[in-house]
């Protein structure tokens, strides 16, 4: 086994493979060894696709050899959280009713993922139907934080960023609909970043279609640069989604290098309502302060904002039951206690409910729209503590009672909830040396900002040569 092939970067993976320097069935197979030797310790994929990945490296260095035109990612192995749909390959979407269900279609997501050449390893671990913060299900043991196996890797991509971090994978998709790409990459010390609403086309899936307000896929990867290469893949129109954007993406790879000099920074350590671990909050704090030295302005936002979470809750609740409240009555036993929970509060809801929601979400949007007329990014802590036991969520932060299901996440769920693009960036560790990440967020449509203000820490606060335990 190879960890410098493990940890190679996508960027220069790919490039290593044009060149010849490197096979793609090598590094194919060095992944399925280390998966062999280290996923039983993490539980990070739920499915493999070894058969079927080796013959693509094979077919992809075949290519190579001919001369041929080549995706970006062509012989890059990447794995895909199992809420994509992938034709031939089980999809749980983690839940035990789908335990062996076989779509005869793949997500726009993976269309695209193999039109660039990728090879798909198999599908990572996720919370029934991604509807927790964590990494938990009924189909097996749960997905386990790489840095410290008693700890979780965050939700509900739990399974792509613990394999991003612990070098299971080169980069990994996940999804992002209340946090779910930056829960993770926070707790497991990796780069994340949720696109701007309708950036990413979604389409398909198990249940019955429901209104996308919140849910976007993207990239999680060990560095900037994987992540603005993989996003450019993925990113653009489609009509088969109704609510993805119809212009195209920018390059947003153009402005990786060019430094935050000029910008105009805010600063929130907490909305003006969460609980934040006082450690998270010195550390994040600080480490937003360093922008100042690379030339930005870092100014405090002074927000106050009203915790919007009954709102979200609403909302991706009615979604939740919209799409998975038909199967109630056959498989009520197969669902996980926060599925359940989930469904039965969005049975419950009512149209005036649905419309005060739908109202407050309108009102906070225009008013993140009108802070954004003041400031080029806004910097806060990702999350408000670093990641904790495994189902020992905290019920306490900072001497303040908070929900256990959700007080660990304020910073995120706002951001699903006003269509904004934000990334979660690694800047340093906790005392019992757990990951701690940076939210760095941007207006719609901003994602080449938030990628180069991003790429600008990276360059000052270099994160990726520390490795977790396991790995």
């Amino acid at each position: 086994m190879s960890a410098e092939l493990a940890f190679m970067s996508a960027v220069d993976l790919a490039q290593n493979i044009r060149e010849k320097k490197i096979s793609s069935l090598e590094a194919t197979e060095n992944f399925f060894k280390r998966i062999d030797l280290l996923d039983p310790q993490l539980h990070s994929y739920l499915t493999l696709c070894q058969d079927q990945a080796l013959s693509d490296a094979h077919a992809a260095d075949e290519a190579v050899q001919k001369g041929g035109e080549l995706g970006p990612l062509h012989g890059v192995p990447i794995s895909i959280k199992d809420l994509e749909l992938t034709k031939g390959v089980r999809t749980t979407m983690g839940s035990a009713v789908f335990r062996d269900r076989v779509p005869d279609m793949d997500s726009i997501v993976v269309e695209r993922v193999k039109a660039s050449g990728a090879i798909m390893l198999g599908k990572t671990n996720t919370p029934e139907f991604g509807q927790s913060g964590t990494t938990e299900n009924e189909l097996g043991e749960p997905c386990r934080n790489p840095w410290n196996t008693e700890r979780t890797p965050g939700g509900s991509s739990g399974g792509a960023a613990a394999a991003v971090a612990a070098g299971l994978c080169t980069v990994s998709m996940g999804t992002d609909g209340g946090g779910s790409i930056r829960i993770p990459a926070s707790f497991s010390g990796v780069y994340g970043i949720k696109p701007t609403q309708g950036r990413v086309p979604r389409y398909g899936g198990y249940g019955r279609p429901a209104a996308n307000h919140f849910s976007q896929s993207g990239p999680i990867t060990r560095t900037v640069a994987d992540s603005a290469l993989l996003l450019q893949v993925v990113a653009g129109p489609d009509t088969r989604d109704v609510t993805s954007l119809r212009t195209p993406a920018p390059d947003f790879s153009a402005t990786l290098g060019a430094g935050v000099k000029g910008m105009k920074l805010a600063w929130s350590g907490d909305y003006g309502f969460a609980a934040v671990d006082p450690e998270v909050g010195a550390i994040t704090k600080k480490a937003a302060l360093l922008f100042g030295e690379m030339g930005a302005t870092v100014e405090d936002s002074k927000l106050k904002l009203e915790d919007p979470f009954d709102a979200f809750w609403d909302i991706f609740a009615t979604a939740a039951f919209t799409s998975y409240g038909h199967l109630l009555a056959e498989h009520r036993d197969d669902f996980s206690d926060y599925g359940l929970r989930s469904i039965l509060h969005g049975e419950s809801r009512t149209g005036a409910d649905m419309s005060r929601s739908i109202y407050e979400i309108d009102r906070l949007g225009r008013q993140m729209e009108e802070f954004f007329d003041n400031f080029d990014l806004l910097i806060t802590p990702t999350m408000a503590v670093p990641a904790f036991p495994i189902e020992q969520r905290p019920s306490v932060i900072a001497g303040r009672e908070v929900e256990p299901f959700w007080g660990f996440l304020p910073f995120t769920y706002l951001i699903n909830i006003t269509g904004q693009t934000a990334a979660s960036v690694p800047c340093g560790y906790s005392a019992d040396g757990m990951p701690i990440g940076l939210h760095i967020i941007g207006p719609r449509g901003a994602e080449a900002k938030v990628l180069q203000a991003s790429a600008a820490f990276e360059q000052a606060q270099p994160w990726s040569g520390k490795r977790p335990a396991v790995s």
